[in-house]
C-alpha cells in the first residue's frame, strides 16, 4: 500500500513542471537561489489560476527585498487572495512562545486572518470551510528541528485541507542548517504532541516541500490534493547564507540563523531546570543554572566535540527561568559547522550537566520525553550512560528513518 502511494504521489508530482527538480549541473549550482514563491510569481501565479486562495504564512514569508508575500499576492490581480491563516506567534508575529493573534482583519490589506494554532481535524478543516478558499498555501521558513512547530501546523493544515477538500500548495524554502542528513532519536507515536507528531528525526534534515511528500505518503490517514513549488539553486549542503535572503526570525526566540544551527541540540533543556538562554541575545547559544560554573565548560571541552568550543558564561535573563538573576553555564561557540553535530552536542551537554552539577533535575513533567520522542534519552542519562551510549541507543530507528526519508528527497 506505501508504494502504491509514493508511486501515484510521484507521478502526480512530476506532472506539474513546477513541482520537479533534476540534479543541479554546474550552471545550476552558481545560479542564485530561486525560493518557491519567486519561481510561482515569476510564472504569473498560473499554478493559483482559478483559484479563490488563502495562505498559512507568518513573517517570514517574505520577498528577497523584505516584502511580505500577502502584501504582494494581494496587490496583484493574477492572484485571488481570500484569507490569511496565522500559526503560532501570529500571522505578523505579534505573540510569544505558546501564544498566537486570534481571528481579526489584516489592518493593511484588509484580508480576514484566521487563528490555526492549537487546532488540528475537523476543527481546523471547518476553519478552511468557512474561509471560502478553494486552495490553501503554505510558505514558512523552518528551522530544522522535529520540534519546532511550523512543521507540524503544515501537518495539521494538510489534514484538515483534505478533510475540507481543498488543494494544498507549498512553496518551498531552504533548510537553513543543511539538508545533508538526518540525526538523533526517532519519535514513538505514544509521544505525539505538537512538538512532534509523528515518527521522523529530531533533526530532519529536509524542507518543508519534503516534508510535505513525507507526510502525504506516510503518514496522513488520506493524501491531500499537493503541489510543491521547489527552489532552484539551493544543494543538500548549503547554510543559510548562501541563500543570500534575509534572515527574518521565525519566532522570536530564533534571532540569527546561528540559533537554528545549535537549536535542535540545545533545546533539550527546555526539558530541565537549567535555563536555555530565553531572555538572553542568544537563546539556546547560552545555557545556565545557579550554582553553575566553569566546571561545566572544562568538562564539556573535555569531550572533544567537533566543530565547538565551550565557553564559561555568566549571564541574566530577561525573563522565562532564572529571570533578573544571574546564572552560570556555558556559551557555545561553533567554529567549524560543517563538522558540528547539534544533537550528539546537545547529548553531550546534557550528560556534563548532570554530572558536575548535583542540582540538575528534568521537568516535573518529563518534558524531555516529548522533545526527545522516548523515554530513551532521559534513562539513559540517569543510568549513567555516556555520550555514545545514548547515541547508540536510536541509531537503529534513525537508519530506519533515513531509509524511508530517502523517497521523498527532491535536491542533490
Amino acid at each position: 500500500m506505501r508504494l502504491s502511494r509514493r508511486a501515484l504521489l510521484a507521478a502526480t508530482t512530476a506532472a506539474t513542471s513546477l513541482c520537479s527538480t533534476s540534479p543541479a549541473s554546474a550552471a545550476d549550482r552558481h545560479r542564485k537561489l530561486r525560493t518557491g514563491f519567486e519561481r510561482l510569481s515569476a510564472a504569473g501565479y498560473t499554478l493559483l489560476n482559478g483559484q479563490r486562495v488563502g495562505i498559512v504564512t507568518n513573517p517570514t514569508g517574505i520577498t528577497r527585498d523584505a516584502r511580505h508575500i500577502v502584501d504582494v499576492m494581494h496587490a496583484d490581480p493574477k492572484v485571488d487572495l481570500r484569507a490569511v491563516f496565522g500559526p503560532e506567534h501570529g500571522f505578523r508575529g505579534t505573540a510569544q512562545a505558546g501564544g498566537s493573534e486570534g481571528r481579526y482583519d489584516d489592518p493593511a490589506t484588509g484580508l480576514p486572518v484566521y487563528d490555526t494554532y492549537l487546532k488540528s481535524g475537523q476543527p481546523l478543516a471547518d476553519v478552511f470551510t468557512a474561509s471560502g478558499v478553494d486552495t490553501v498555501v503554505f510558505d514558512i521558513q523552518d528551522v530544522g528541528a522535529r520540534f519546532y512547530t511550523y512543521i507540524w501546523t503544515l501537518y495539521d493544515c494538510m489534514e484538515a485541507a483534505q478533510l475540507a477538500g481543498k488543494r494544498f500548495v507549498v512553496l518551498d524554502r531552504p533548510n537553513p542548517v543543511t539538508g545533508r542528513s538526518a540525526e538523533g532519536p526517532v519519535l514513538h507515536k505514544e509521544f505525539a504532541t505538537f512538538v512532534g507528531r509523528q515518527p521522523i528525526s529530531q533533526a530532519h534534515g529536509m524542507t518543508v516541500a519534503e516534508l510535505a511528500r513525507l507526510f502525504n505518503g506516510e503518514f496522513l490517514t488520506a493524501p491531500v490534493a499537493l503541489d510543491t513549488v521547489l527552489m532552484t539553486g539551493w544543494r543538500r549542503s548549503d547554510f543559510y547564507d548562501a541563500s543570500a535572503l534575509p534572515w527574518v526570525p521565525p519566532s522570536p526566540n530564533m534571532p540569527t540563523p546561528d540559533t537554528a544551527l545549535v537549536y535542535s541540540g540545545t533545546c533539550l533543556f527546555e526539558g530541565t531546570n537549567l535555563s536555555e538562554g530565553r531572555g538572553t541575545t542568544r537563546p539556546f547559544e547560552l545555557l545556565g543554572a545557579e550554582g553553575l560554573d566553569g566546571r561545566w565548560a572544562a568538562a564539556a571541552n573535555e569531550l572533544g566535540l567537533p566543530g565547538v568550543h565551550f565557553r564559561e558564561a555568566y549571564f541574566a535573563p530577561t525573563f522565562s527561568k532564572f529571570q533578573g538573576r544571574t546564572v552560570g553555564g556555558v556559551q557555545i561557540h561553533v567554529h567549524d559547522r560543517a563538522a558540528y553535530d547539534p544533537v550528539r552536542t546537545g547529548i553531550g551537554l546534557l550528560v556534563t550537566a548532570k554530572r558536575v552539577w548535583s542540582g540538575f533535575a528534568w521537568r516535573s513533567d518529563n518534558w524531555i520525553d516529548k522533545l526527545t520522542g522516548s523515554t530513551q534519552v532521559r534513562t539513559a542519562i540517569d543510568a549513567g550512560a555516556g555520550v555514545d551510549d545514548v547515541v547508540a541507543g536510536w541509531r537503529e530507528e534513525l537508519a530506519a528513518f533515513r531509509r524511508i526519508r530517502k523517497e521523498y528527497l527532491l535536491y542533490r
